[in-house]
């Protein structure tokens, strides 16, 4: 009797290494950050397996241009430094990238604060690149399909066991994926934080990101225009190649659902209270297409567990208006990569004594990006005349720092 439960414990765990594969680190997730990270890791010498949701038909363009995506980036230099020592800065559709040399503010009211930036003052060729999602993610996908220590693999994932010497990821299938060290990539509502039971603080702005491209009457000169309103929330406009232009509108749910329920013409006409003096008429570029995304700020307690590192989003969503969300992500993988790459030779990459010194190296960064996109959505979401009249004298007296608007816009590219 025990030779034959022996046995058949021998065989069931044999089946389960059969139906197991095994990696130096497991990374959950689909977005740019996720493959930016299995891209840095394989080419730090790790062995990386990418587990992504099962692939969704998706229906092929037709020809001519390919329209623009309503979803774009303004990557700053550690992301540009990052993405070109990984070999897919290069391979991105220059053609479809935008240079942001300058970039515009201006407060609320008739007499509003300005604040202006651009790269002379700031002692760079650019501020920053306007990129769209699908040409950051075509270029690294077709890096991916070159990298030699990567498995994509596709399923989904309905367990996380992250004790001992290593962290397992079982999935429906009944299939495991075994690591040393699991990044949890996967967004906001990250089902691998969720998996570690990391506490989670949440602040909803009851604000709706509203994006969509414009074409406009005149040449934006690649300058980026932002106004801080009170009533409307905040507007953006991001220069795109030639003479168009991406909004990104955080605008209260009010009146998001009042623009959403009209046609993009009618939002062109609306944006001509800000745009026409500098931009001229706009108009929705063909075919049009417009999103809504419900804002919030999360702030996970902890970006470590046993085993376990979060990245992008899954480690930290930040209120847009100062474009730095995919950014942060890709300070997480940059100081992941010099962490692991810098650990005593003893410690595995899962070490809780190398993960803790990620945690270390992201809490500053994280931290003030957190405060100072909260901290500013709260001032100019004050509708008190005397805040008012202290955020517009701000803005101006900033302006007219130059020692201090330097230290600034260096922060905020990533130097």
């Amino acid at each position: 009797m025990t030779t034959q439960t022996t046995s058949s414990a021998t065989s069931r765990a044999d089946a389960r290494r059969g139906n197991e594969r095994q990696s130096d680190v497991c990374i959950v997730g689909n977005g740019a950050i996720a493959k930016t990270a299995a891209l840095g890791l394989s080419q730090a010498g790790h062995s990386v397996t990418l587990l992504v949701p099962p692939a969704r038909a998706e229906q092929e363009a037709g020809g001519g241009e390919k329209p623009w995506d309503t979803r774009v980036y303004a990557l700053n230099h550690t992301a540009h430094t990052l993405l070109s020592s990984l070999k897919v800065w290069g391979a991105l559709d220059m053609g479809r990238v935008a240079p942001v040399d300058a970039m515009d503010v201006q407060g609320d009211g008739a007499q509003g604060g300005h604040l202006g930036f651009d790269a002379f003052g700031a002692h760079a060729g650019t501020l920053a690149w306007i990129v769209e999602d699908s040409n950051l993610n075509a270029a690294l996908d077709a890096a991916l399909r070159f990298a030699q220590n990567v498995t994509i693999v596709s399923g989904r994932a309905t367990r996380l066991c992250n004790g001992g010497d290593e962290a397992t990821v079982e999935l429906d299938d009944g299939s495991r994926l075994a690591a040393k060290l699991v990044v949890g990539a996967d967004g906001r509502e990250s089902w691998v934080r969720g998996q570690c039971d990391i506490g989670v603080d949440y602040r909803a702005y009851h604000q709706r990101g509203i994006v969509a491209n414009f074409e406009c009457e005149k040449p934006h000169h690649n300058v980026a225009h932002q106004w801080f309103t009170c009533k409307d929330g905040i507007v953006a406009l991001l220069p795109l190649p030639g003479n168009r232009v991406s909004l990104v509108w955080s605008a209260p749910d009010t009146l998001a659902d009042t623009i959403m329920n009209e046609s993009l013409g009618e939002l062109a006409i609306r944006l001509g209270e800000f745009a026409d003096e500098k931009l001229g008429l706009l108009k929705p570029l063909q075919p049009e297409a417009v999103q809504a995304i419900p804002l919030r700020l999360v702030r996970p307690h902890s970006l470590v567990a046993p085993r376990v590192a979060l990245a992008g989003d899954a480690a930290h969503a930040v209120h847009p208006l100062a474009g730095h969300g995919m950014n942060l992500g890709f300070g997480d993988v940059v100081d992941l990569l010099r962490v692991l790459g810098e650990r005593d030779a003893h410690q595995g990459i899962g070490d809780e004594r190398v993960l803790a010194r990620y945690a270390r190296a992201r809490k500053e960064e994280v931290l003030l990006m957190q405060l100072a996109t909260d901290g500013l959505e709260r001032l100019f979401g004050a509708n008190l005349e005397p805040v008012r009249v202290i955020r517009n004298l701000g803005l101006n007296l900033l302006d007219k720092l130059p020692l201090v608007k330097r230290r600034l816009i260096a922060h905020a590219m990533g130097r």
